[in-house]
């Protein structure tokens, strides 16, 4: 994690940052939010939010082109008194891994599919706090013990799926939130 980017003096009142990774590689800063609400979109020429087309990306895959293409709208990140739900507002379906959308004693965590115009919420709060699971592996890799939604943009990942590990999903975001 870019520590400068989440200990500045004046930012402490940030719910969650925001990481733009594609395949192994993150592209950009953290984005750090405030507001209550963020889109996160491909190229628009209004709106306000996380523009991830004016990224800097050195990928020159054909795969990562073509799925940046399609982020279009992307998707609203909306925290809420029960937790953040996340809306699909691009035209091809999100994919999305949180803890807390998962039966606490599953071993694996399950990657939801979320269709175009539809949300999900993807964290829980209440359901993060009492999900401590120290002796776990896959949550002692996440940073901020298990606070962390992975969402990715027109390819899907896991068991289900060709790809096992996100990171080798061409356009996704981890979304850390803060757990104070």
């Amino acid at each position: 994690l870019d520590s400068q980017v989440l200990q500045e003096p004046g930012d402490r009142s940030h719910w969650c940052v925001v990481a733009y990774w594609e395949e192994k590689t993150r592209v950009g800063r953290l984005y750090s939010v405030q507001e209550p609400s963020l889109d996160i979109f491909y190229d628009l020429p209004q709106g306000n939010g996380f523009c991830l087309g004016q990224l800097n990306s050195d990928n020159k895959s054909q795969l990562v082109q073509k799925v940046r293409s399609k982020i279009g709208y992307g998707i609203q990140l909306t925290k809420e008194v029960d937790g953040v739900w996340v809306y699909n507002r691009s035209s091809y379906p999100i994919f999305i891994k949180s803890a807390t959308l998962d039966n606490p004693d599953s071993r694996t965590l399950l990657v939801h599919k979320v269709f175009p115009g539809f949300s999900i919420k993807a964290f829980d709060y209440e359901k993060a706090y009492s999900l401590q699971r120290p002796n776990d592996h896959e949550f002692m890799q996440q940073p901020w013990t298990g606070f962390t939604v992975q969402i990715s943009f027109v390819k899907g990942w896991g068991q289900c799926y060709t790809r096992q590990f996100i990171s080798s999903c061409p356009c996704w975001l981890e979304v850390i939130f803060n757990n104070r």
